[in-house]
């Protein structure tokens, strides 16, 4: 299920605010420049969740991956816990990006993006439901088409 734009605005509000703004308020030691950040913040998630949220798709994926390569820096590949596919922006990132830099995924993170068991995983995918890879992963863009179609079952 998707959250509502509130829910994603409140947590991508929250997630940017202790990744980006907090260490900031840390080094510049500067209560001021963070509070107005802060403010900033708030309303340009609003605005994001509507992009994230709204009916185009392209400009949704773009904000989506923007948003993971900005919040999840790293030099390793993007690899977020089964529990991140259930959070506000987790869940939009599963139906509106897939994961990125991924075509398939192993099971247990599958069942994550879809918030089902694994068991039930792997009943879809001898179903037909969902397409299992040549390496034996589950492939991305089926969880896609799933989670678009709105249906789990």
């Amino acid at each position: 299920m998707l959250p509502t734009v509130d829910e994603l605005a409140a947590d991508l509000s929250r997630l940017i605010t202790s990744r980006l703004i907090d260490p900031l308020e840390i080094v510049l030691d500067d209560m001021t420049i963070a509070a107005t950040l802060r403010d900033r913040v708030a309303a340009r998630a609003a605005q994001l969740a509507d992009e994230l949220l709204g009916p185009d798709d392209t400009t949704a994926r773009f904000t989506g991956i923007r948003l993971v390569s900005v919040l999840h820096p790293g030099d390793e590949a993007f690899d977020p816990s089964e529990r991140w596919w259930r959070t506000p922006l987790g869940r939009v990132v599963a139906w509106r990006v897939g994961f990125p830099g991924a075509d398939g995924v192993p099971v247990a993170v599958a069942a994550a993006m879809l918030g089902v068991s694994r068991q039930f995983v792997h009943d879809l995918m001898n179903r037909g439901k969902l397409d299992r890879r040549p390496d034996g992963t589950v492939d991305v863009a089926s969880i896609r088409a799933r989670i678009n179609a709105g249906s789990t079952r």
